[in-house]
């Protein structure tokens, strides 16, 4: 399986968590690590080799922080923009038909902060419902998210345990080796590779 990682992030020189997450991604077999931001400051977007990346693989993830409970602008504007009627979507839309799709965000607060009643009200899936439904009007299978948490008070050692456990589940997911069935049943990804780890 090839994976297609779209990275989307506006001031990645202010953001350390995300630097050590992508840092050498490009070495695991099978994934091709896609920056948005660097490929178009100027939001110039090259529609068709969008879409020709998209349809060379088999699982897009949108690696983004939360911005104002959503994504970046450029990476919405590039929804906008590949995203075509007949193409993604619509009765001729099959180009992404039956691809997996998945989220890996990077949030300031911490988990207990993403629930009913708490700090944001809202969980992080809730949150994220607009992409998951936009994967799914593309008839793609969306997965849940991986979600990076405390962003703005976490130490090295844990920022490498998100890296390594990222790492892995690119690989499982390069190698086919995710149980899809089972892992639509988690509220994170992370849960999931916890659960593997044992």
């Amino acid at each position: 399986m090839k994976v297609l990682v779209l990275f989307a992030h506006p001031a990645l020189h202010k953001s350390y968590v995300n630097k050590v997450l992508i840092e050498e991604m490009n070495v695991i077999d099978g994934v091709t690590f896609h920056d948005l931001y660097e490929l178009y400051p100027e939001f110039d977007i090259d529609v068709s080799h969008e879409q020709d990346l998209l349809s060379q693989h088999d699982c897009i993830v949108f690696h983004h922080p939360l911005f104002w409970y959503s994504t970046p602008a450029l990476l919405k504007e590039w929804q906008d923009l590949v995203l075509q009627h007949d193409w993604a979507f619509g009765s001729k839309g099959n180009a992404l038909k039956g691809k997996l799709f998945f989220n890996v965000v990077t949030v300031g607060g911490p988990r207990k902060a993403y629930q009913k009643g708490e700090f944001h009200n809202h969980s992080i899936n809730e949150l994220l419902s607009p992409l998951t439904q936009t994967a799914a009007l593309c008839k793609m299978t969306a997965l849940p998210p991986f979600v990076v948490h405390g962003t703005h008070a976490i130490e090295d050692k844990e920022i490498q345990q998100y890296k390594n456990q990222y790492f892995r589940l690119l690989e499982l997911l390069a190698t086919k080796n995710v149980d899809v069935n089972k892992v639509t049943s988690y509220k994170y990804l992370n849960d999931y590779l916890k659960e593997l780890e044992g």
